[in-house]
């Protein structure tokens, strides 16, 4: 009995067995029928050498100018130089990862940066990373950080005005949108202070503000932020930082991430202010890529394309007329001259690409003139079709007193007797130059402006002792804000001076001076 159950046992094991297997064969010739394989070609290379933020890599004979590329630890590189059995590239971040012989991956894409309205109030590093310490950016929209700039026919004349909120340079040296105003002038004599002026006054005024930090030191920005978030300018503006301290890659590109950024705002119809501070560094980190790759050194150890790389930067700033969707892009470079020198290298190049500029002389800066312009050698080549028609009617009798000031100053240096016509123009000058003084982070209204070059020229202030004059203009500015608004309120929507609004504002003066 025992040996039947055990065969039986046995017979049943083998079944099991036998059914199993008929089960796994089906299951393996479901699979094979319904298998369909995936081929994936990726391009590789290897790194031949590595050093200061530079790779040259094998393998890559595919790869297109501006391609990013994978390192097999993540990092990305960009491919400078195409050469004929190795491929220069550029690292985006730190390099002391990679290593002769490790992997490099084509990735088939341009090096570009994620866009979105999220960036504004933030600030980024040229890869459009958030570094404020502050949630994450994510976007799925990207914008190539090289664009070819627009033609011709989609741009319009200059005419709109950008409001600096500075005296001197919206009365006499006007921006406008769609403009490029070179800011020039040794270190330490007030280029940045300028720019961050013009970003805080653009508040209520329309227009995004990037302010792109090339090079500069850490604790700079970080006072420059403070500042912009004092005086509520960081709500329409958008920092991108390459720190001193971080590779000469971010400080090549970041300029161009800026201009990317402020593409995608232009191509929704918006204004843009984009400031580059400053292009002289900007240059250094460009020589230092061209001669670490052992591309031709030129003039001052430049490669031969550093015109190229500031002239296709600037270009993109435009006016687009309005079948194009209007919008655009108004660019203030900043250039460091060395002791005042503006027909060096980068300067004159950078002068030539401009549409004018604002030359800041230390001389004067230590003078206590604040902002030093120089109003000789500074100039704007849209001249007054950028300003409002009140400004341009008062700006330009400011300009030929200051010029016949200048003129004069030197006579009366010698003490000789002067006659009345030539004293009083004097003493306007004099005038002039301390209207002109203006406080940092202090920008002013364009009415307001208006208003004081207007009791200026037409000499009422002429009795008002040199002294008195910055307490004078700040009395007269409390007064029109308290009792004299509809008049200021006029002026700005108007945009010009009608004989009303003159009778008025000469009446507004008059009543002041009685207060006084």
């Amino acid at each position: 009995m025992m040996e039947v159950n055990e065969e039986l046992h046995n017979n049943i094991t083998i079944y099991k067995y036998n059914m199993n297997k008929n089960y796994i064969v089906e299951q393996l010739k479901k699979q094979i029928e319904g298998f369909q394989a995936e081929t994936k070609l990726e391009k590789v290379g290897k790194v031949l050498e590595i050093g200061d933020g530079v790779a040259r890599i094998s393998g890559l004979s595919e790869a297109m100018a501006s391609e990013m590329l994978e390192f097999s630890d993540g990092t990305i590189a960009v491919a400078l130089n195409l050469e004929e059995d190795q491929v220069g590239a550029m690292i985006l971040g730190d390099y002391k990862g990679i290593k002769e012989g490790d992997e490099v991956k084509s990735t088939g894409k341009i090096l570009s940066i994620p866009v979105t309205e999220k960036m504004i109030g933030r600030v980024i590093d040229p890869l459009g990373n958030a570094i404020d310490g502050k949630e994450e950016i994510k976007s799925d929209k990207f914008y190539p950080i090289e664009k070819v700039a627009p033609g011709v026919i989609e741009r319009k004349s200059v005419h709109q005005p950008v409001q600096t909120g500075i005296k001197a340079i919206d009365a006499m040296i006007p921006v406008g949108r769609g403009q490029r105003e070179l800011i020039i002038g040794d270190r330490q004599t007030g280029k940045t202070a300028i720019a961050i002026d013009t970003i805080i006054n653009q508040k209520g005024q329309d227009m995004i503000c990037i302010y792109v930090a090339i090079g500069q030191k850490e604790s700079k920005i970080s006072r420059i932020v403070a500042e912009l978030e004092k005086n509520g300018a960081m709500d329409h503006t958008i920092v991108i930082v390459a720190g001193a301290s971080d590779p000469a890659a971010f400080s090549f590109i970041s300029p161009y991430s800026g201009a990317a950024i402020g593409e995608y705002f232009m191509d929704q119809g918006k204004d843009v202010l984009v400031v580059y501070d400053d292009l002289s560094k900007h240059a250094w980190a460009y020589r230092q890529i061209s001669l670490i790759l052992k591309r031709p050194p030129g003039r001052e150890a430049y490669p031969g394309d550093i015109f190229y790389l500031h002239s296709r930067l600037l270009e993109r700033s435009a006016k687009r007329d309005e079948k194009f969707g209007g919008g655009s892009i108004t660019a203030l470079p900043i250039i460091e001259t060395q002791a005042g020198d503006v027909s060096a290298y980068i300067p004159t190049n950078v002068i030539s690409i401009t549409d004018g500029q604002i030359y800041l002389e230390a001389d004067l800066f230590y003078k206590g003139l604040r902002p030093a312009l120089n109003v000789g050698l500074s100039v704007s080549r849209v001249g007054s079709s950028a300003q409002i028609k009140a400004m341009k009617k008062v700006a330009g009798k400011l300009r030929l007193d200051l010029a016949q000031f200048r003129e004069l100053e030197a006579f009366a240096q010698f003490g000789s007797d002067l006659d009345e016509k030539t004293r009083s123009q004097i003493e306007r000058g004099k005038r002039t130059i301390e209207i002109l003084k203006q406080d940092q982070y202090a920008p002013m209204l364009v009415e307001n402006q208006v208003s004081i070059i207007y009791a200026l020229i037409n000499g009422f202030l002429d009795d008002v002792a040199v002294e008195k004059i910055s307490q004078w203009e700040e009395g007269f500015h409390k007064f029109m804000k308290s009792s004299k608004k509809e008049v200021l309120e006029k002026i700005v929507t108007q945009k010009e001076l009608t004989e009303e609004i003159v009778k008025d504002l000469e009446e507004a003066i008059k009543e002041f001076k009685q207060t006084m």
